[in-house]
């Protein structure tokens, strides 16, 4: 989600900006799926797969409402692999 706020110069002029969310291109390896996956994320949420001990889990472990629809279609086959390895 954007905010928005005044960028304040050195003569104290303020004029509107925008603040945007620190996007980054990144590959991840899903140890269910035993691929690399590449996704869109932002840079904090790089460091919650990270804290999560990798994708499966971070995504497993996070609602769905939160997720965008490719995190949604992975996670689904993330789930779907992790079932045929547990029967």
């Amino acid at each position: 989600s954007l905010s928005f706020g005044n960028k304040v110069s050195h003569s104290n002029r303020k004029t509107r900006r925008t603040f945007r969310p620190n996007l980054q291109n990144v590959s991840f390896f899903s140890e269910a799926l035993n691929a690399f996956v590449s996704l869109k994320v932002a840079s904090n949420t790089i460091r919650s797969v990270e804290h999560n001990d990798g994708i499966d889990n971070y995504l497993i472990s996070t609602s769905s409402s939160k997720l965008t629809e490719d995190a949604k279609r992975l996670k689904r086959r993330i789930s779907k692999a992790l079932a045929g390895a547990a029967a």
